[in-house]
């Protein structure tokens, strides 16, 4: 039987969820029926090296380089896939809404086109992202064949914006390498002492402002002041990564507040933690919140898009408070005073886990790939 060509594309293999999820999804589908070819638009990344060998990767530019997104949009869909993909697939797939899908729109006739969208759309600003304008984003999109989108939040979110036909929209959570997780979860931290006489709170993501560390400083100080005592852990890098510090060490808090950065594995840290907190403005669908309850961590999390499809629409498996910095305060306050709500969670939290393994999506997508 001939395999199918099947291209992914995504901008980088940088720090990102969707990033690592990619390389997760690319590296579990069936290779005896896929012929799988990644390729990025610069070659920068440091989860390029988890890829398995026998997937093709190709990149186009070396490096990032400024003003990129502005020169692209210059070029037609049409003029930029021509140049920037070389070769012959029967699916091309934008791993990424945005740019890269605009790039993949402009794709042949005779390819199937595929779009994961990531993000949940709260103003119609975000939906043009890497776009000219919205008519323009709106037509790139109609030109995929499928449209996958992460959680039904985003789903919702992405036809109220495009307007685009619903039977084009499928919902498949994303891959996650359930046994590789549980198993570097149980690895031993070497570089950090985490002393159980406090609660031990901990939050993986980019230091940017979308992740909302800013007002967890605020609320680790509030809780503090109040004497509740506990220690916060940051695993991640980002251009706000100063701004947090100065605030640290401005307001007394290096003794509670660690900035730990990027972590290979991170898996082990989330473990030996009591309480794992998603901070957001925005999330598609969180893949350090599902890690965390692939390894039995309990959960609180802004309500953003996912996570109540992640922890339940009454906090049957986590705690979903308001997306605000007093939300994150009340939450927290709540489970730091009640330790049988803390461990009802902690029960809940693997339950939940479970339901994540990457054998549910990996079949979703090969569905998917097959009958395109």
């Amino acid at each position: 039987m001939k395999k199918l060509k099947i291209l992914f594309f995504i901008p980088t293999l940088m720090h990102g969820g969707a990033e690592k999820v990619l390389v997760n999804l690319v590296n579990n589908l069936d290779r005896s029926k896929y012929d799988i070819t990644l390729q990025v638009l610069f070659d920068v990344g440091v989860n390029k090296k988890y890829l398995k060998d026998g997937i093709k990767y190709k990149y186009t530019f070396k490096k990032l380089f400024k003003g990129s997104t502005v020169i692209f949009k210059i070029f037609s869909p049409d003029f930029l896939y021509n140049h920037i993909i070389k070769g012959e697939y029967d699916i091309v797939i934008s791993y990424l809404e945005g740019a890269s899908a605009r790039i993949i729109s402009g794709g042949p006739d005779n390819t199937k086109k595929i779009c994961w969208i990531h993000t949940g759309f709260v103003h119609e600003d975000e939906m043009i992202v890497g776009f000219r304008n919205k008519k323009e984003s709106i037509n790139c999109y109609d030109k995929f064949n499928k449209i996958v989108a992460v959680s039904s939040v985003v789903k919702d979110s992405f036809i109220k914006f495009s307007g685009i036909n619903t039977d084009k929209i499928d919902v498949i959570y994303n891959t996650n390498e359930t046994d590789e997780i549980l198993k570097k979860s149980k690895e031993k931290i070497e570089d950090i002492s985490i002393d159980n006489k406090y609660l031990n709170i901990i939050s993986v993501g980019k230091l940017t402002k979308i992740k909302g560390v800013d007002r967890l400083l605020k609320v680790h100080k509030r809780l503090k002041e109040e004497g509740l005592i506990h220690k916060l852990y940051i695993l991640g890098v980002g251009e706000d990564k100063d701004k947090i510090e100065k605030y640290i060490k401005e307001n007394n808090l290096t003794d509670t507040f660690h900035l730990l950065g990027y972590k290979d594995n991170p898996y082990k840290y989330v473990a030996k933690c009591d309480l794992y907190v998603c901070s957001s403005y925005r999330e598609g669908f969180s893949t350090a919140v599902t890690e965390s309850l692939i390894v039995g961590t309990p959960v609180i999390s802004t309500l953003c898009s996912g996570a109540q499809e992640l922890l339940g629409y009454n906090n049957e498996y986590g705690l979903v408070v308001e997306n605000s910095e007093e939300g994150i305060y009340k939450g927290l306050k709540k489970l730091l005073s009640d330790k049988d709500l803390l461990n009802y969670y902690k029960s809940k939290a693997k339950e939940r886990g479970k339901r994540f393994n990457k054998e549910n999506t990996i079949m979703d997508v090969e569905n998917l790939l097959d009958n395109i």
